[in-house]
C-alpha cells in the first residue's frame, strides 16, 4: 500500500547516540521524545537500546502503547495533563509536567487514591507564551505546589520554540537557574532538575554557553529528524535521512504553470501565487496534506520542484528531472518534523521500520 514512511533505526539510533554523548558531556540528561512517531514501541525500544533512560510523550495513549509492549520506561508526560486522564497518569507515568496549581493538587489527590507519589516538573514561562507559570510569579506557585501531598516536585522546566518561536539563550535559561535557587530558599528543599527545554537549546550546548545547572533536555525533532525547525538549521552531526516517505503517481501530464481563470483560496484559506514558467510536466501524487505537509517535504531526486498540495494530492513538477517518470512510479522524500508528525499520525500511511 502507498504511500509509505520508511523509518531506519540504525539512522536513528546514531543520531540518539550523537546526541546523547554531546549533552552528556556538558552534564544534561536527554529525555527522547516519541511523540512525532505516535510512539512507535519498535523506534522507542531502538532509543533505549542507545542508553536513553527515559522516554517523553505527549498522549498518555502513546505511553500505554509503549508500556503494554514490555517497554518499561522510565517515561515523561510532555502535555499537561486533561483532569479526566489523572487516573492513568498516576499509573502509567513517572514524570510529569505540570503548570497549574489546581492540577498539581488533583494529581496528588489521585496518586495518594492508588498510594502513590507522582513527580512533577513545574513549567516555568521564560517568555515563549506558552504553558508555564510567568517566570515573575514562578517562585511564589511553585513554593506553593511543593507542599501538596501525593505529588513531589523534582524540578522545574520551560518551553521555548514552539508557539512564541523564542529562541533559548543564556539569559532565558539564566533565568530559570535564579528561579530555582530562590524557591530553594524559600522552601528549604531541593530541586534535583532544570529542564531546559528541547532541540531548539542545542546551540548553547554546541557553543559552550549553556548555564550551569540546566541538566535536561527534552529532544525528539533532533533524533528523529535530524533538525532543528526553531533555528532553522540541520543539527550538526546528525543525519536527516532517518524518516524516508514514498508516494506514487497517478497522474502525469503537460499542463501550463499558471491556472486558467480568476484565483480565489484553496481548500485551506490560502491564496496560492504562481510563476509563469510556460507549459510544464506536471505529477499528481496520492499523498495529501492529510498525510504530510508539503513545506517540509524534500525529494531525494534534487531536480523535482513540490508546487503545492491539497488534501489527497501533491502536485510535483518534473521538467528539470533526469528521470523518465511515468504513472505507477513512485517518488521519494526526505521528510521534516512537521510531515513525520502527519505521516505517523495518518492511518493513510503505511509505516515500514527497517
Amino acid at each position: 500500500m502507498y504511500p509509505k514512511v520508511y523509518a531506519y533505526l540504525e539512522r536513528i539510533q546514531e543520531n540518539a547516540r550523537f546526541l546523547k554523548s554531546l549533552c552528556t558531556d556538558s552534564g544534561v540528561e536527554i529525555i527522547a521524545v516519541t511523540k512525532v512517531v505516535c510512539g512507535e514501541p519498535t523506534i522507542a525500544h531502538a532509543l533505549k537500546e542507545c542508553g536513553i533512560e527515559i522516554l517523553g510523550d505527549s498522549r498518555i495513549q502513546n505511553i500505554k502503547k509503549m508500556r503494554n509492549s514490555g517497554i518499561k520506561g522510565p517515561f515523561m508526560l510532555l502535555r499537561i495533563p486533561m483532569i479526566s486522564e489523572l487516573d492513568d497518569v498516576a499509573n502509567h507515568v513517572d514524570y510529569t509536567l505540570i503548570s497549574d496549581l489546581e492540577i498539581s493538587k488533583k494529581l496528588g489527590s489521585v496518586s495518594s487514591k492508588f498510594n502513590k507519589k507522582s513527580k512533577v516538573i513545574y513549567m516555568v514561562d521564560v517568555g515563549d507564551l506558552r504553558e508555564g507559570v510567568w517566570f515573575e510569579k514562578a517562585v511564589s506557585e511553585v513554593s506553593n505546589a511543593i507542599d501538596i501531598e501525593g505529588i513531589e516536585i523534582v524540578g522545574i522546566g520551560t518551553n521555548l520554540g514552539c508557539f512564541g518561536g523564542v529562541i533559548p539563550d543564556e539569559t532565558n535559561m539564566q533565568r530559570l537557574v535564579k528561579i530555582k535557587e530562590e524557591i530553594q530558599r524559600e522552601t528549604g528543599r531541593t530541586l534535583d532538575i532544570i529542564s531546559g527545554g528541547n532541540t531548539a537549546a542545542l546551540p548553547l550546548i554546541e557553543k559552550g554557553s549553556l548555564p550551569k545547572g540546566i541538566n535536561q533536555y527534552r529532544l525528539g525533532e533532533s533524533i528523529i529528524c535530524g533538525m532543528d525547525a526553531t533555528n532553522n538549521r540541520n543539527v550538526p552531526g546528525t543525519r536527516q535521512d532517518t524518516i524516508i516517505l514514498e508516494a506514487e503517481i497517478v497522474e502525469l501530464k503537460e499542463k501550463p504553470s499558471v491556472p486558467y481563470g480568476n484565483i480565489g483560496y484553496d481548500a485551506f484559506g490560502r491564496k496560492p501565487k504562481f510563476e509563469d514558467k510556460g507549459n510544464r510536466i506536471k505529477g499528481i501524487l496520492a499523498v495529501g496534506e492529510q498525510d504530510i505537509n508539503p513545506t517540509s517535504m524534500y525529494p531525494l531526486d534534487d531536480d523535482i520542484e513540490i508546487l503545492h498540495a491539497s488534501s489527497d494530492h501533491t502536485i510535483v513538477d518534473l521538467t528539470e528531472s533526469k528521470v523518465r517518470y511515468k504513472v505507477g512510479d513512485k517518488i521519494r522524500f526526505r521528510l521534516g518534523y512537521s510531515s513525520v508528525l502527519r505521516a505517523f499520525t495518518s492511518s493513510y500511511v503505511e509505516k515500514v521500520i527497517l
